[in-house]
C-alpha cells in the first residue's frame, strides 16, 4: 500500500468518476438499476464489519478473538462476515490448532487489492470525520503514513 500511496496523492490527482468511467462500460437502463462494478463490490465488502476485518488482517491480526476485540463486531456477525469473505475469495482460513480446532484468517491477493480503497477511506475519514473528534495534534498526521505493516507485499 505504501507504494500505491507514494505514486498517488488523493488531494491533487482527484478525477471525477464520470471522467474515468464511460457510459458505454456502465450503461444506464431506465427500467433497471445500472450495471456497475462498484455495486457488485459493495455486495461483498460494502458492510462495516467486512471492511474492518480486511483492515485487521492488513494489520497482521489473524485470529477470531483478536479481530472481534479490535473491530467490536458481535461474535455471530463476525462469524458470518468471515464466512462471506472466505466464500468471495477475499480471505482464506488456515487451521493453526487441532485440539481444540482453531483457525486463523489471511488475506488473499484479492483481499490485499482492497488496500488502495481502504487507504482512500482512511484519507477521507481523517479529513472529514475523525478530525472533529481527534485530540489536538493527532489530526495533523499525514494519513498516507498510516498503513498496515507488510502492506507492500
Amino acid at each position: 500500500m505504501r507504494a500505491f500511496l507514494s505514486k498517488f496523492d488523493y488531494r491533487t490527482n482527484y478525477k471525477s468518476y464520470d471522467s474515468i468511467v464511460s457510459q458505454k462500460s456502465e450503461p444506464t437502463r431506465l427500467a433497471a438499476p445500472r450495471v456497475c462494478s462498484i455495486a457488485d463490490a459493495l455486495d461483498i465488502v460494502g458492510e462495516r464489519w467486512s471492511l474492518l476485518v480486511v483492515r485487521e488482517l492488513g494489520f497482521d491480526v489473524h485470529r477470531f478473538k483478536d479481530i472481534q476485540i479490535n473491530t467490536g463486531a458481535p461474535r455471530e456477525t463476525l462469524a458470518l462476515r468471515l464466512r462471506k469473505l472466505e466464500e468471495a475469495g477475499i480471505i482464506e482460513r488456515r487451521r493453526y490448532c487441532e485440539r481444540p480446532p482453531r483457525d486463523e484468517y489471511l488475506l488473499t491477493d484479492a483481499g490485499r487489492d482492497l488496500f488502495p480503497a481502504l487507504a482512500a477511506l482512511r484519507v477521507w475519514g481523517e479529513r472529514h470525520v475523525t478530525p472533529a473528534r481527534t485530540p489536538a495534534g493527532q489530526a495533523d498526521r499525514d494519513p498516507r503514513t498510516l498503513v498496515p505493516p507488510g502492506a507492500d507485499r
